[in-house]
């Protein structure tokens, strides 16, 4: 039979097929090659013989693409959520998630929840001048919430995706009350949010779509496993299509090199500074990487 693995849990997955669900394990042989079967992943399995046993996932049909953290194949739409404050919104953090997402073929979006709590416009009009779908949001309010379902409905799979407290879980809650996932309340001496979520699990929503809730991270950190190469890595800011090519220099690195058209548009206000700024860290993070990820 052929499936969807929507929840995997301490080597148990739980594969959706033709409106049922069956709890399988993992073949020996994925272990043998280094494989693990993901959240996400479409899978041809054999289900259990009797109500005592697990099935069996015997294969992994080849994937669209991968998110290592958190643990997720065949991604549709990258969610970026953050909040206007408490916490404090981490641009740098932002702008390396869509830069991922662009960089694996992943539609990014950008949310900006707890529009009750201060303006979000702003920090909205960034991204949306970028190319990449921005919005605001309240849960308390309820504004903004029909365009995110429609975003989300949209069909496909969804990752939804930010720093602990930015309110990830209400947001689903908002949206598809039936789920009633657990929140946290943000500790105030610590300024960030307790962890809530445990595992990754696909949620069917409207559209015929799959939207997933993913364990919080507070830090760079989690994501360090995802790498784009300097040469990849202007191609993983919309922005800089228009402008890519028309620098001086054919290696322009869009640093420091005269005639950069990327620069130019920067000092003009057409690329958004703090983008820009964005696009430095990264590259500086890179530099130095060969074609394994690893320093020179």
């Amino acid at each position: 039979m052929r499936g969807l693995i929507v929840k995997a849990l301490s080597g148990f997955y739980t594969v959706e097929s033709e409106g049922e669900r069956y709890v399988c394990r993992a073949r020996g042989i994925f272990r043998k090659k280094g494989q693990s079967p993901f959240a996400g992943d479409t899978v041809e399995f054999t289900p259990a013989p009797d109500e005592e046993s697990e099935g069996t996932v015997d294969k992994i049909i080849p994937r669209t693409n991968l998110l290592t953290r958190p643990p997720l194949a065949n991604v549709s739409r990258l969610l970026i959520v953050s909040s206007v404050k408490a916490p404090v919104p981490n641009i740098t953090l932002i702008d390396k998630l869509t830069a991922i997402a662009c960089d694996k073929g992943i539609t990014p979006a950008v949310v900006f929840n707890k529009s009750d709590l201060d303006d979000g416009s702003g920090l909205c009009s960034i991204y949306e001048k970028a190319g990449i779908s921005g919005m605001v949001i309240s849960c308390a309010t309820g504004e903004g919430k029909d365009r995110l379902r429609e975003f989300i409905n949209a069909g496909g799979i969804t990752v939804l995706t930010g720093n602990s407290g930015v309110g990830k879980s209400s947001i689903l809650n908002a949206l598809y009350p039936r789920l009633d996932l657990p929140t946290g309340e943000i500790s105030e001496k610590l300024g960030r949010g307790r962890h809530t979520t445990r595992h990754v699990e696909l949620f069917k929503c409207g559209g015929g779509g799959y939207i997933a809730d993913t364990p919080g991270f507070s830090s760079m950190e989690t994501w360090r496993g995802e790498v784009i190469s300097k040469e990849n890595l202007p191609l993983a800011f919309p922005e800089f299509a228009s402008y890519l090519g028309k620098c001086r220099f054919v290696s322009c690195s869009h640093r420091e090199e005269k005639g950069c058209a990327v620069r130019e548009a920067v000092q003009s206000g057409d690329i958004a500074e703090s983008r820009y700024r964005s696009y430095l860290a990264m590259y500086d993070e890179v530099k130095d990487m060969n074609d394994w990820g690893k320093k020179r």
